[in-house]
């Protein structure tokens, strides 16, 4: 049982990194498979691992379990990153990339880009969640 739901849980990361793909190509006609490594984007892996991880143990322990509580505050803990700190980090990343831009119309500096899809907006999270949600109540009956 526990192995199962370790792997359910993963799988649900997974599927998200590949929706980012097929949104991906949706949205520009092209195939860009770097997405299923990348972070950031439509919708959060983190979020579904996490919330197919908690929908799960709170099937299979209940939703008075110590176990449900601690994965309960863990997926929070990991969607409010997702949304919140990444996201940040990803605006500033975007403004330190426009100074160096402006930088190198003055002088000459080496192109080395920081990344800046690094977060989510809440809907990506949100998304991201109800992904995991839907994908642990699918496999919970056949474990």
């Amino acid at each position: 049982m526990s192995i199962a739901i370790l792997f359910i849980s993963l799988s649900a990361g997974w599927i998200a990194q590949a929706l980012k793909v097929i949104f991906y190509w949706m949205n520009t006609k092209r195939l860009n498979f770097r997405r299923l490594t990348e972070t950031g984007g439509m919708p959060s892996s983190h979020s579904s691992t996490v919330t197919a991880l908690c929908t799960l143990v709170l099937l299979h322990e209940g939703l008075d379990s110590t176990l449900f509580g601690v994965t309960l505050v863990f997926s929070l803990i990991v969607m409010y990153d997702a949304a919140g700190l990444r996201r940040a980090v990803g605006k500033q990343a975007s403004i330190l990339n426009k100074i160096v831009e402006d930088m190198e119309l003055n002088r000459r500096l080496p192109e080395n880009r920081l990344k800046e899809l690094l977060g989510h907006t809440p809907i990506e999270v949100f998304m991201g969640a109800l992904l995991g949600i839907a994908w642990g109540l699918v496999w919970y009956p056949k474990i």
